[in-house]
């Protein structure tokens, strides 16, 4: 589907060379990595791996976000690593469907692994200036039971990136994605956008991320978010060991 996408934004210039003030931001962003993820414990132990999950919002074959979030898997800091989902075989929700089979075993894999991560990280397309509606059925189907929404969703740290053939870069799509996070009380990650414009121009024929300048993009948007999680992860209160 090709998206119809609006008007342009401050937040959209990823399709060019940083400027001398983007470099700058990397290297602050470097530096804040280093110190947080290089932190020990009260026990003097090195902190732990940072684990995050990601999928893409698109089931298409060749698709520019699937291919976004494998270069973001490669470019993760060092501490932290990216497994990523798959929305394929997660049907229409269907609340007969619930009632009597359950939930989706498609679904509940995305939703466990969500669950056991210390993250999220979203790549969205923007279909008809909004969120694809695949994308947003596999959120619907994740927050079954609502009870399990706390569990799940509840402070969790959430990053959106996006890739699009057009200008924009996916900037609605990733704008219609925050009161849907916000309502399932999900920490989004706001120290930076990635915006992929022209994604036909960055990607090779076989979704390499090419172009240079999007990859230090992605490099240091990765390090920022994953710094956010460190951070997240510190101020939460420890859980008590299973009995």
């Amino acid at each position: 589907m090709r998206a119809v996408e609006g008007c342009a934004s401050r937040d959209t210039q990823f399709r060019g060379a940083p400027g001398r003030g983007t470099d700058r931001v990397v290297r602050r962003r470097r530096s804040t990595i280093h110190g947080t993820l290089g932190h020990l414990d009260s026990q003097g132990r090195s902190a732990a791996m940072i684990k995050l999950i990601g999928f893409s919002g698109s089931l298409r074959q060749g698709s520019f976000n699937a291919s976004l979030l494998r270069a973001a898997a490669e470019l993760m800091p060092t501490g932290a690593e990216l497994a990523i989902g798959t929305l394929r075989g997660i049907p229409l929700y269907d609340a007969d469907v619930e009632a009597s089979e359950g939930i989706p075993a498609p679904a509940v894999a995305l939703k466990e692994g969500l669950a056991a991560a210390d993250g999220l990280l979203l790549a969205t397309p923007e279909y008809n200036n909004s969120i694809p509606g695949v994308t947003k059925n596999a959120i619907d189907w994740m927050t079954r039971p609502a009870s399990d929404i706390p569990r799940v969703f509840g402070g969790k740290p959430v990053a959106l990136i996006g890739a699009s053939p057009g200008g924009f870069g996916t900037i609605l799509g990733q704008n219609a994605w925050l009161p849907v996070f916000r309502t399932l009380g999900a920490e989004l990650w706001s120290g930076a956008r990635l915006l992929v414009s022209r994604a036909s121009s960055v990607f090779a024929a076989d979704g390499r991320l090419e172009d240079p300048k999007v990859r230090e993009a992605l490099r240091g948007f990765l390090e920022g978010y994953v710094a956010f999680v460190a951070a997240s992860a510190r101020s939460r209160p420890s859980q008590p060991p299973a009995a």
